[in-house]
């Protein structure tokens, strides 16, 4: 692509530099090529000189000038370059150039975007991990969705991706299920009973207990022992959550249960090794781990004078699970709520002797429903929560998909129901599907009026020269760069933005210049660039698990 071989033309100035004298080899790899932030700053922009200058202690409007003259001189690729700011490099490509991104985005087709860059390095996303006991929330769909995004920019990357759910299905949560779905059942079969006072009132619950009478009937009502109908319970509970995710196209290689820490003897384990390294201590009954050794505030207990682990603990020994199955990046989804405890696993990471510089932690913030201006309540406890499946119900399995990726993963995400129902382009999820079933729909008239699709590398591209469809060139041969920041960034809503800005882009030309028109060349080469539009727009919409309709 141009941008690629723009960097080896800059790198090859670099090496005539430090031939010429003009600065040392100091600076290899060190400097960038980036896409401008405003207009009018050139195509590309590098600071080169910028980084020269601090490395050589010289003048880096001067470097930026010999740059320039050797950006200028290298071929037919640069069309001027300009010198601005303190020392950055504006350089223009020359106009013809970016309709070459046609016949090579054709050419890779479902390819185009894909890259190696990842190597094949091992990674670990770990996503949704909610705990058995009710649906999933809107909460949770926000995490599995941005997961499930992630790990795909990840794999078309050339990543080697590993996706795990962790989940507890013991502790005081699950026992006030089962508490919870007792009540129930005995509710149901006209038996006194006593519902938790911090029990699930969710409509789920009598649920379960409806399923758990037809069963077995009334064989349980006097049965003290709360396991049964906490076992139902979460039998019933995954299988609802599994229905919901695989809704959402999302799959999972491995469910991972924090129970088994405690069954292999691993929390005994971490405890005892931190303990032989100094870590730990007793204080007032509990057993507190020295995380001021590793730059916090204070000590934190990791079990507490009651002799339970607080939920530091196993998330430490669960992370070194992680690592001893050699991946090479671990990639954790959490919720803002998980902000305080990060740092206290990550240094449990470290005294065990680990690189907590491999794991990288997504927080996102939490969903607000908004209907009519008016937020919608919810409550994981009560009966007034929205399950992600009534989400779903309500606008399509896209629009949730593309709603929860529209804003950055750190941003508190504002889902307005009355936007996401409407079909029509204030809709974004509509705008930009609409884009690519209008593409389609162009191919469809072409092949009505009998206009032939021709081999576009036999094709007159240089027909092409409307600045909508300059635009439209430049920001098509951006998109392989963008998948891969994207990717390595762990952030899927660039990919929405660009989809929408690329839409918006065919639109406003739609509307202003007709594809099939009485000029056959003309015709042939703008059905070229239907053509590789198409194929950007799908591939971007299938890289973070969206649908691209070819009619709407």
């Amino acid at each position: 692509m141009i941008r690629s071989r723009l960097k080896g033309v800059l790198e090859e100035c670099f090496d005539r530099g430090v031939a010429e004298g003009a600065w040392s080899a100091a600076g290899a790899g060190r400097f960038a090529l980036e896409l401008p932030k405003r207009e009018g700053q050139g195509d590309y922009a590098t600071n080169m000189a910028l980084v020269l200058a601090g490395i050589e202690k010289a003048n880096p409007r001067q470097l930026a000038a010999k740059i320039a003259a050797m950006l200028e001189n290298s071929g037919d690729l640069v069309d001027h370059v300009e010198v601005a700011g303190p020392g950055f490099v504006n350089i223009y490509i020359r106009p013809g150039v970016w309709r070459e991104v046609i016949p090579q985005v054709i050419a890779r087709g479902r390819d185009f975007g894909r890259s190696t860059i990842g190597g094949g390095r091992k990674v670990m996303v770990e996503f949704v991990s909610a705990n058995p006991t009710g649906p999933l929330s809107i909460g949770h769909g926000r995490q599995a969705i941005l997961g499930d995004s992630i790990a795909r920019l990840l794999a078309v990357t050339g990543h080697d991706v590993f996706r795990e759910y962790y989940y507890n299905d013991a502790g005081r949560q699950m026992r006030v299920l089962g508490e919870s779905t007792r009540a129930r059942y005995l509710e149901l079969l006209g038996l006194p009973s006593q519902f938790p006072e911090d029990g699930y009132q969710g409509d789920y619950i009598l649920d379960i207990a409806r399923s758990l009478i037809a069963e077995v009937g009334d064989s349980l009502k006097d049965h003290a022992d709360v396991t049964p109908f906490k076992e139902k319970a979460e039998r019933h509970i995954f299988a609802d959550i599994s229905a919901t995710l695989k809704r959402m196209g999302i799959t999972f290689d491995n469910y991972f249960n924090e129970h088994s820490l405690y069954e292999d003897g691993k929390i005994d384990e971490v405890v005892a090794e931190l303990r032989a390294k100094g870590y730990v201590y007793e204080k007032d009954g509990a057993v507190w781990f020295r995380t001021t050794e590793f730059g916090q505030e204070k000590d934190r207990v990791i079990i507490k004078n009651t002799g339970e682990p607080t939920y530091r603990l196993p998330d430490i020994a669960y992370h070194r699970e992680k690592f001893r199955r050699n991946f090479d990046w671990l990639v954790d989804i959490f919720g803002s709520d998980h902000i305080a405890t990060v740092p206290d696993v990550l240094s449990g990471v470290r005294a065990l002797g680990y690189d907590d510089s491999k794991v990288t932690v997504v927080l996102h913030q939490f969903v607000t429903l908004t209907r009519e201006g008016r937020q919608v309540k919810m409550s994981t406890r009560k009966a007034t929560f929205v399950t992600v499946d009534e989400l779903m119900n309500e606008v399509g399995v896209d629009v949730v998909r593309f709603f929860f990726m529209m804003r950055r993963a750190d941003s508190q995400l504002e889902f307005d129901l009355d936007l996401a129902t409407k079909e029509s382009q204030e809709n974004p999820v509509y705008y930009v599907q609409y884009a690519h079933a209008r593409l389609c729909s162009i191919l469809a008239q072409a092949r009505e009026k009998g206009v032939e699709r021709a081999d576009c590398a036999a094709v007159d591209l240089s027909l092409l020269v409307q600045p909508e469809e300059q635009l439209l060139f430049k920001t098509m041969s951006a998109f392989p760069a963008m998948i891969e920041n994207a990717a390595l960034e762990l952030a899927p809503h660039k990919v929405i933005f660009y989809l929408m800005e690329l839409a918006g882009q065919f639109h406003s030309y739609y509307n202003k210049h007709k594809v099939i028109t009485e000029d056959l060349a003309l015709s042939r080469a703008r059905l070229c660039l239907v053509d590789a539009l198409l194929v950007v727009l799908g591939n971007g919409l299938a890289f973070v698990g969206l649908t691209a309709p070819e009619k709407m």
